[in-house]
């Protein structure tokens, strides 16, 4: 997002803290200073403490220095840093817009820490969201779950945006086939995404259970290491073991190579306020099998009903008969392959995204 505005002339800084997960700190940046990235700098500041990774040093920062800025773009809800960027941003009169990140939705705000969000949000968050100059959702069915908790400023939806310039050139699957050789020859179902309950690869092992032999299960994400061992022993428990490979975090020139190695894409999710992962493998010409829970998909839809394959939430069934009928069609798997394709990357840009974002930042200004 970033490096899109910053192509577009806008001057971008971004202020975060040190948090590197659960007990740990970024050791290789100095904190305070700023560090040069792709045409734009990034502030770190020390974390104090793990709940809410509370920050003073940033929120001394922002209150010294927010009013050099004619916007800021506030990224998520339920953490001290966007309360911090709120409470500056309404003190010195900059006009601001935030980003939730889904946690709005019904079942973030339900099925994490609901008591905790619940007070958050009425007596914290709900005051800096009223006060925003926008809410920028990334779908409309993001917006639509969110209005039921009647946050007075007004949505904007702008979808997010993926680099497709690497994506012009077919990238090769030989460097997946190099890590893993044990998928050559085999049709390669690959899961993408973060590891967690709301991923529902629980449903997705079970469904791959009822596909025919000659396929294997690539689980491409990292998670908590207690939640992931689980699903290593539902696995074995399923018998499927042998046919699930495990592959760890993968990015950059990996996971370009895990796409063009894969032969079907699912995100079968219970809740996603985007979903970016599922938005690259369709710019990658992967079919597509998703739920009606992945906001993306029903953007895609309103475009043209054909390029993707949708199924309930938490119906192994219904996941495994999508799936096997796009193995057992190749030729109506291309075709949505490539329908989604072209869909995605006519649609999906980083430049598209700037340019919105840049037209809301004016009139924010303005």
């Amino acid at each position: 997002m970033a490096r899109a505005l910053v192509e577009r002339g806008v001057q971008v800084d971004v202020a975060t803290t040190d948090d590197d997960g659960p007990g740990k700190r970024r050791g290789d940046v100095r904190c305070g200073a700023p560090v040069a990235r792709q045409g734009f700098r990034v502030f770190y500041f020390t974390k104090q403490t793990e709940f809410h990774k509370m920050s003073l040093p940033l929120l001394l920062w922002l209150f010294r220095h927010v009013s050099a800025y004619d916007a800021v773009h506030v990224h998520a809800v339920f953490s001290f840093s966007a309360l911090a960027a709120g409470w500056a941003c309404r003190l010195r009169k900059v006009p601001y817009v935030v980003r939730p990140l889904g946690v709005l939705n019904a079942w973030g705000m339900e099925n994490r820490r609901q008591w905790l969000k619940k007070w958050s949000f009425r007596l914290l968050d709900k005051p800096v969201l009223d006060h925003a100059a926008a809410i920028h959702y990334t779908s409309h069915q993001e917006a639509d779950e969110a209005a039921r908790l009647g946050i007075q400023a007004r949505s904007v939806v702008i979808p997010l945006g993926i680099d497709v310039g690497p994506l012009h050139s077919p990238p090769s699957p030989e460097l997946f086939l190099s890590r893993f050789p044990q998928t050559a020859g085999r049709r390669v179902v690959l899961f993408l995404s973060r590891l967690d309950p709301k991923k529902n690869v629980e449903a997705l092992l079970e469904a791959f259970t009822r596909l025919a032999h000659g396929s294997v299960l690539v689980i491409a994400g990292e998670g908590d290491a207690g939640y992931v061992a689980t699903l290593k022993v539902r696995a074995a428990v399923l018998g499927i073991e042998e046919s699930v490979i495990w592959a760890g975090h993968v990015s950059g020139a990996d996971k370009l190579s895990a796409f063009a190695a894969a032969t079907l894409f699912v995100l079968p999710s219970r809740s996603e306020n985007f979903g970016i992962a599922l938005l690259e493998a369709m710019a990658a010409g992967l079919p597509c099998v998703t739920t009606g829970e992945v906001a993306l998909a029903a953007d895609m839809r309103r475009m043209d009903a054909g390029c993707l394959r949708l199924v309930p939430v938490d119906d192994p069934h219904a996941l495994a008969v999508a799936m096997s009928s796009l193995l057992d069609h190749p030729d109506e798997a291309r075709a949505m392959g490539l329908c989604g394709g072209r869909l995605a990357r006519a649609h999906f840009s980083t430049g598209a995204m700037a340019a919105a974002l840049s037209e809301l930042y004016l009139e924010c200004h303005a």
